[in-house]
C-alpha cells in the first residue's frame, strides 16, 4: 500500500508522524468507455464553447463565477494563487468531541492514517487507545491540494482512520426534504401503539451483526461475469426480472413479516455455497413472449 501524504497529527505540543493511505480500492470499480457504435472508436471529449461553437484549447479557457444570467466574475489562476493557504504538513486537531456529535451526513472520503517510523509508534498507539477509552474522536483541519479540509480522526481496529468531513454550508437541510412536514407531526404519542409494538418486535427478531449479513455486491459480480463472457466470445443469455412488491397495509405487512422472521435476514451462505458464481441467463418477459405467439 502506497502512502499519498506524509505529515503529522498535531494537537497542542504533541506531534505524531503519520502517513495517509487511500482506504477505498478504486481498481475494483468497473468503468466503461463511450464508443462509436459503427466502428467502436473511442468518443473523445471536445471542449466546445456553447456560445460560438468553437473547440478551444486549454490555454483559451479561464474560470468564471456566474452571479447573474450570462454574467460572470472572471477569476484567473493568479487570483486563486493569492488565496492559497500555506501547507503545514500537519493535521491540526482543534478539539475532541463525542462520536455521535458528528452527523453521518458530514462524512466524506475515508483514509487510513498509519505511523511513520518507529518513533511514532508509541504516541500513535497512545492516541488510539485514549480515544477508544474516552469514546471521543478528534476534529481538525488539514490542507490537501490547496484546500483546507475539515477532518475527523478516530480509532478503527488497531489503527486510526482520517475521515474527510463536509463543511456545514455544503450540506442541505433535512427540513427541506419535500413532504416531510406530515411525518414530523407523527410523534410517538400519535402513532398506533399496536403497530409500534409489533414493529419493535419485528426489529428485535431481525437483530444480527454486520459480520452475519451478506455484504457482497451481487450486481458487481454479475457484471464482472457478463464482461468475462463477452471477452471469451460467449453469448449472454439472461437477466433477472424485477420482483413486484405486494401492497399491504402496515399492520398486515408487519404481521406477515413476523411470520417469516424465523431466519436471519441476508445471512451469508455457507463457505461451500458462497464459492458459486452468480449465473446470468436471459429470461424473456412473459408479456413479450405472449406478443410473439400472437403474431
Amino acid at each position: 500500500m502506497r502512502s499519498i501524504w506524509k505529515g503529522h497529527i498535531r494537537f497542542l505540543l504533541v506531534a505524531i508522524p503519520v502517513r495517509i493511505y487511500n482506504a477505498i480500492e478504486t481498481s475494483e470499480k468497473i468503468s466503461f468507455n463511450q464508443l462509436h457504435r459503427d466502428d467502436y472508436g473511442p468518443i473523445g471529449y471536445d471542449k466546445r464553447c456553447k456560445k460560438c461553437g468553437q473547440i478551444v484549447s486549454g490555454d483559451q479557457i479561464t474560470k468564471g463565477y456566474q452571479y447573474e444570467p450570462d454574467r460572470y466574475a472572471i477569476v484567473e489562476p493568479d487570483d486563486i494563487a493569492k488565496i492559497k493557504i500555506k501547507t503545514t504538513k500537519a493535521v491540526d486537531i482543534v478539539g475532541f468531541v463525542d462520536r455521535d456529535e458528528v452527523p453521518t451526513t458530514f462524512f466524506d472520503a475515508p483514509y487510513f492514517a498509519g505511523p511513520d517510523g518507529p518513533v511514532s509508534e508509541k504516541p500513535y498507539a497512545l492516541l488510539r487507545e485514549v480515544m477508544k477509552q474516552t469514546g471521543k474522536i478528534a476534529v481538525g483541519k488539514v490542507v490537501l491540494r490547496d484546500r483546507e479540509d475539515l477532518v475527523a480522526v478516530f480509532p478503527h481496529e488497531d489503527g486510526l482512520v482520517l475521515q474527510k468531513l463536509h463543511y456545514p454550508h455544503e450540506l442541505r437541510k433535512m427540513q427541506d426534504v419535500p413532504e416531510l412536514e406530515g411525518v414530523k407531526n407523527l410523534t410517538p404519542q400519535k402513532l398506533n401503539k399496536n403497530e409500534l409494538k409489533l414493529a419493535a418486535t419485528l426489529v428485535q427478531e431481525m437483530v444480527t451483526t454486520l459480520g452475519e449479513i451478506d455484504t457482497e455486491d451481487n450486481y458487481h459480480s454479475a457484471l464482472r461475469k457478463l464482461i468475462d463472457a463477452k471477452i471469451k466470445g460467449r453469448k449472454v443469455v439472461e437477466f433477472e426480472e424485477v420482483e413486484e412488491l405486494p401492497r399491504l397495509d402496515i399492520m398486515s405487512a408487519l404481521k406477515k413479516s413476523l411470520q417469516q422472521s424465523n431466519r436471519k435476514p441476508m445471512v451469508k451462505a455457507p463457505a461451500t455455497a458462497s464459492k458459486k458464481k452468480p449465473q446470468i441467463t436471459l429470461v424473456k418477459p412473459k408479456t413479450a413472449a405472449k406478443k410473439r405467439k400472437a403474431s
